[in-house]
């Protein structure tokens, strides 16, 4: 037997270390070339490590939410000796150890005499590769409807069976159920549950914060604590965007099926042009503040790790159909975690949307160093004043937040001014 030693590559530039946030395996498993072993997070991009060899498992670099420094050893996998081909190499100097094949020492003389003989066995010369355990793959739950199949792990469907919940009616936006789905299906019940039983009282939980969360974390304190937030809140007639939206959706072809976002930042994109000074970012230990020429966009988007800003690059540039496109694949890249460091970084502006649970107005957190973002705000029918007549109209507010030490208030009562005239005038909006 032999010592492989899988050392954490260099997974991208300018990155001295990352964190652990799962381990796909425990030592003492057997496990196959190419298997998954642990998923390492750096600047809020996740990394599948796979094994480069097959073997046992007899060592782990440490717990979720470490640190690990790249080029350190991340596992030990205890090979076959005999599948790895050993060079020649010069006999060694006296009290110098002499490496082999995959990571392994080989003892010095000196070493070798410590070694006691009652520990040394007759041993076939190629003992028989053992078989590779067949990997656990999380339970299935059939659906009582249907027969369709729901990926759920044991302790989910434990927990969902002890609340009474039916794994059938909770959604999820990642290829199996979690415990996060759990609990948004009993946030947005109103901590009811089905129609089993009476579910059975919670348990405390303590959940370490590690990973995307933590960084989210680390994030929002720092952005509180460094920017003077203000916020403003404006309403806006959406009823003829929303009628060229249906229309534009039933000739759709191939495209995606249009949501307000697309329009919103076309909007946004082109107002931005003539306040620059919100598509901007601070650098407040040099004091600087750089207005951007393009706007990239940055699209909050929520994932089951928590949320991530997926950017959308040159977005005055493109289409209501090219950012259709742009968003619906940035948007998967995120939460299935294969979005790249590029695509989640650079932003400019940012916009958030909640769709239908978008609340009637919000406080947006600026995320440094830009200066200023948006919240989208549910759609309601209103009765308002038109012309004279009272009808029923869809209103929606927009909330901006913005960085108090370099927009003012009279800048960003400006800007939300400037959109009403795209936002409630869509021919103008399409023919910018």
């Amino acid at each position: 037997m032999a010592k492989y030693e899988f050392k954490l590559p260099d997974i991208g530039e300018g990155i001295a270390e990352a964190e652990i946030v799962a381990w796909h395996v425990k030592v003492g498993d057997t496990i196959a070339e190419d298997q998954q072993i642990a998923d390492m997070m750096t600047d809020k991009a996740t990394v599948e490590m796979e094994s480069p060899v097959a073997g046992k498992v007899v060592q782990l670099a440490g717990e979720v939410g470490d640190q690990i420094p790249i080029g350190s050893v991340l596992a030990v996998i205890e090979t076959e000796g005999a599948d790895a081909p050993v060079e020649a190499a010069p006999s060694p100097e006296k009290g110098e150890e002499r490496p082999l094949g995959d990571g392994a020492i080989e003892p010095t003389p000196e070493q070798a005499a410590e070694i006691p003989v009652t520990a040394i066995e007759d041993k076939p010369a190629t003992p028989p590769t053992p078989a590779p355990e067949p990997r656990v793959e999380p339970e299935v739950a059939k659906k009582e409807s249907g027969g369709a199949h729901v990926l759920a792990s044991p302790a989910v469907r434990a927990r969902a069976r002890d609340l009474g919940i039916d794994l059938a009616e909770v959604k999820t936006t990642s290829d199996r159920i979690r415990h996060a789905d759990l609990d948004a299906y009993l946030l947005y019940n109103g901590g009811s549950v089905s129609s089993r039983g009476t579910a059975a009282p919670r348990k405390d939980e303590t959940i370490k914060i590690v990973g995307l969360r933590r960084k989210i974390a680390e994030n929002m304190a720092e952005a509180n604590r460094r920017i003077q937030h203000f916020t403003l809140v404006e309403e806006y007639d959406v009823s003829a965007l929303e009628e060229a939206r249906q229309m534009m959706n039933r000739d759709r072809g191939d495209n995606p099926k249009l949501t307000l976002l697309p329009f919103l930042i076309t909007a946004m994109s082109q107002t931005l042009a003539d306040w620059p000074m919100l598509n901007a970012t601070f650098d407040d230990d040099a004091m600087v503040v750089t207005r951007h020429g393009p706007v990239h966009m940055g699209m909050a988007t929520q994932t089951s790790n928590g949320l991530m800003v997926a950017t959308i690059r040159d977005a005055q540039s493109k289409s209501i159909w090219q950012l259709a496109s742009e968003i619906v694949r940035l948007s998967e890249a995120a939460r299935s975690g294969k979005a790249t460091r590029e695509e989640l970084s650079g932003a400019t502006f940012t916009i958030s949307s909640l769709g239908p649970m978008g609340g009637i107005t919000s406080t947006p957190v600026v995320n440094p160093p830009q200066v200023a973002i948006v919240a989208v705000n549910k759609i309601e029918d209103k009765i308002a004043p038109v012309g004279g007549d009272i009808e029923v109209r869809k209103r929606m507010n927009l909330s901006l937040s913005c960085d108090h030490r370099v927009v003012d208030g009279w800048d960003a009562a400006s800007f939300m001014q400037a959109l009403k005239a795209y936002i409630e005038n869509p021919l103008r909006l399409l023919s910018a």
